[in-house]
C-alpha cells in the first residue's frame, strides 16, 4: 500500500484491515497461504513442495541463531533509525518482530489460541528490548522454548489444524510460514549491517535458505 495510491481505500471498502490480500471485484483472499492464493486466481496450485517439518526445525533454528548474532552487532546509538525510509519500522522493532514470530507461533500451537491478526507484532514491553544484545538474550530464550516444544511435540508431522485469522490450516503451513518470515527479516537485518558498514556474523547462505518461499526482493 505503501506505493500504490488508492490502496488503503481500496482495502476499507472490501473490509479488510490486513495486508498481504489479492482482491478481484468484490471477492479477495489473504496473501499468507500462497496456495489459497493459487486457487483465487485460478490456478492449480503454486507447485511449491513444503520441506518436512523436521528440516524446517532445523533451518528455523539455524536463522533464530543468525539473528541473534545480528541482533548483537546492531550499533545502539543507531537501533532507533528506521529500517527503510518509507516505512516508520525501526531496527530495533524489526529485531524484536523476527523473534516475536517465533513465540507467537507457540503461544498457539501450545495454548489454542487463534493467531490473530496482530499476533506477531506485539510490541517488547516498556522498558525492555532497548539494545541489540538484550534483543539477542530475548531471542535466545524464544529459541529455546522452541527447541523444547519441538522435542515433546506428539505429532511431529504437524498434520494438526491450528486456527488462523486466514482460515483453519494445518500445523505445518504456519511452521513453514513462520520459518521463511524469519528468514526474511533475518535477510534483511544483514542488509541493515551493511548498511552500516558492518559485516554479518555468520551470513545466512543461498543453501541454508533453498526451499523456503522467500520473497525475491528484499522489502515487499
Amino acid at each position: 500500500m505503501l506505493k500504490d495510491p488508492g490502496g488503503r481505500e481500496r482495502l476499507v471498502a472490501l473490509g479488510v484491515r490486513n495486508v498481504p490480500v489479492v482482491a478481484r471485484g468484490a471477492s479477495f483472499v489473504f496473501g499468507q497461504n500462497l496456495e489459497d492464493v493459487a486457487e483465487f486466481v485460478g490456478l492449480a496450485g503454486t507447485g511449491h513442495t513444503p520441506l518436512p517439518p523436521a528440516e524446517l526445525m532445523r533451518r528455523w533454528v539455524l536463522v533464530l541463531r543468525a539473528l541473534q548474532r545480528y541482533a548483537r552487532q546492531l550499533p545502539d546509538a543507531r537501533i532507533d533509525e528506521r529500517v527503510t525510509a518509507d516505512r516508520d519500522r525501526s531496527i530495533r522493532l524489526l529485531a524484536h518482530h523476527a523473534f516475536r514470530i517465533a513465540e507467537a507461533f507457540l503461544e498457539s500451537a501450545t495454548g489454542g489460541t487463534e493467531y490473530a491478526v496482530q499476533h506477531a507484532n506485539v510490541p517488547p514491553a516498556q522498558g525492555t528490548c532497548l539494545t541489540g544484545s538484550a534483543i539477542a538474550g530475548y531471542g535466545a530464550e524464544v529459541t529455546g522454548r522452541l527447541q523444547q516444544w519441538w522435542d515433546a511435540v506428539a505429532d511431529k508431522s504437524l498434520a494438526a489444524p491450528m486456527k488462523t485469522y486466514y482460515g483453519t490450516q494445518p500445523m505445518h503451513a504456519l511452521f513453514e510460514r513462520s520459518t521463511w518470515h524469519c528468514a526474511q527479516h533475518a535477510r534483511q537485518l544483514m542488509h541493515v549491517l551493511e548498511r552500516f558498514g558492518v559485516a554479518p556474523d555468520g551470513p545466512l547462505t543461498a543453501a541454508e535458505l533453498a526451499g523456503l518461499p522467500l520473497p525475491e526482493r528484499l522489502f515487499e
